[in-house]
């Protein structure tokens, strides 16, 4: 018998028992499914990620107080860095061409008779610069508002919307904790990163806020919350970073460990993409599993189709038909089921994704890799779970199988 032939006698043999196809397969189409959402999702997660670690600039260096051992370990960050700090990297390292640093607290904002709990920012011009903002109506405040410690504030696009609706802020006061605040500007709607959302922030100036809101808590000037230095290019951004790290030890007199720490993009991308890396496998290892409980399914009908059909078997051999030819049979019925139930899976699968990408904010892609990987996989499954039935049909003896009734 030739390779046609087992495949259209396998074929008819599975379409007479169209339910029990149907419900072997289930589990093949549920895991394929299942993988290739999970790494679709998973990739997307990932790029989701990996644009919003992007959006802070690529050339952009965190400079946090206390090293990463305190920060591990300290629920009160600690105040190592001060405002002074921050101006003496703008003015003594040479591959920084901007530094925004930052003091953040939460206060309730009001405006007539409209309230809400809100981020308010403490920063200097710089940041908009640095930060890659823009202002999309009136000014961000100046150096001389940092001076004269000028209770003005420039809203976040969202916040904005929430106080004022469409009526135009610009000139307007509203209320930050006890002090009053004049609106000079509003930024340019940005979406969050990480969790930060400037778009429902105020922002002050830092000489300002020390003064008025948070006060000051450190002997040696403005404690900050954290310094944003811009490298002059992504090249400068290691030699920054070492410039820096010697600056703030020789202010701090520092011998020993530092007691603050630098993070990039780089690192910050590199973390992340072995975090989302890692939950993609596991999530598709999860769903994997599905194809294993598939391929054991397979193996149990064929197991039953094998006592079925052992007359049938047997009457085979007995015109002919060889030990080769029955294993072919039955491996080919398994393969069928394994990658038919595979195709209908990859199809559940990726319609999955889109929909994902549809109703997320998620850019979901189909990876033609993935789907290739699957479908394989859940074929080899099917020819590795149809050998022990095809085998044991094989070795059926013609004559104990045709006397059985």
């Amino acid at each position: 018998m030739n390779l046609l032939e087992s495949l259209q006698m396998a074929g008819k043999t599975l379409l007479a028992n169209k339910l029990r196809s149907a419900l072997t397969m289930l589990g093949i189409i549920i895991g394929n499914a299942s993988v290739i959402a999970m790494l679709g999702v998973g990739e997307a997660g990932q790029k989701f990620v990996n644009k919003q670690l992007e959006s802070l600039g690529p050339n952009v260096l965190f400079i946090l107080p206390g090293n990463r051992e305190t920060q591990r370990i300290s629920f009160e960050v600690p105040k190592t860095l001060v405002l002074a700090d921050a101006q003496a990297i703008a003015a003594q390292v040479p591959t920084v061409v901007g530094v925004a640093p930052e003091l953040n607290t939460r206060q309730v904002v009001t405006y007539r008779n409209r309230n809400t709990n809100a981020s308010i920012i403490g920063t200097t011009p710089s940041f908009p610069k640095v930060r890659e903002f823009e202002v999309a109506k009136g000014r961000f405040f100046t150096d001389i508002d940092i001076k004269r410690n000028n209770q003005v504030t420039v809203l976040g696009a969202d916040l904005a919307e929430r106080l004022f609706g469409t009526q135009n802020p610009i000139g307007e006061q509203l209320r930050i904790k006890n002090s009053s605040f004049q609106i000079i500007g509003v930024l340019e709607a940005k979406g969050s990163s990480l969790g930060a959302n400037y778009d429902e922030a105020a922002l002050i100036p830092l000489t300002t806020s020390a003064n008025r809101l948070v006060g000051r808590n450190s002997p040696y000037g403005i404690a900050l919350d954290y310094i944003v230095a811009s490298a002059r290019n992504s090249q400068s951004v290691d030699a920054a970073e070492f410039q820096i790290t010697n600056l703030l030890r020789l202010r701090h007199k520092i011998t020993g460990e530092d007691d603050f720490s630098i993070r990039s993009q780089k690192d910050a991308l590199q973390i992340v993409g072995q975090i989302t890396g890692a939950l993609t496998i596991m999530l598709a290892a999860i769903a994997a599993i599905s194809l294993i409980v598939g391929g054991i399914g397979i193996m149990n009908i064929m197991l039953v189709s094998v006592t079925e059909r052992t007359q049938e078997i047997g009457l085979r051999k007995a015109i002919g038909a060889t030990e080769r030819d029955i294993l072919l049979q039955f491996v080919i019925e398994a393969i069928i089921l394994s990658a038919a139930g595979g195709l209908i899976g990859t199809v559940i699968g990726s319609g999955g994704i889109l929909l994902v990408g549809a109703l997320t904010p998620l850019k979901t892609e189909i990876s033609p890799l993935a789907v290739a990987i699957t479908v394989t996989t859940s074929g080899s499954i099917g020819l590795f779970f149809g050998v022990l039935p095809a085998r044991r049909a094989a070795k059926l003896d013609p004559i104990v199988a045709l006397r059985t009734t």
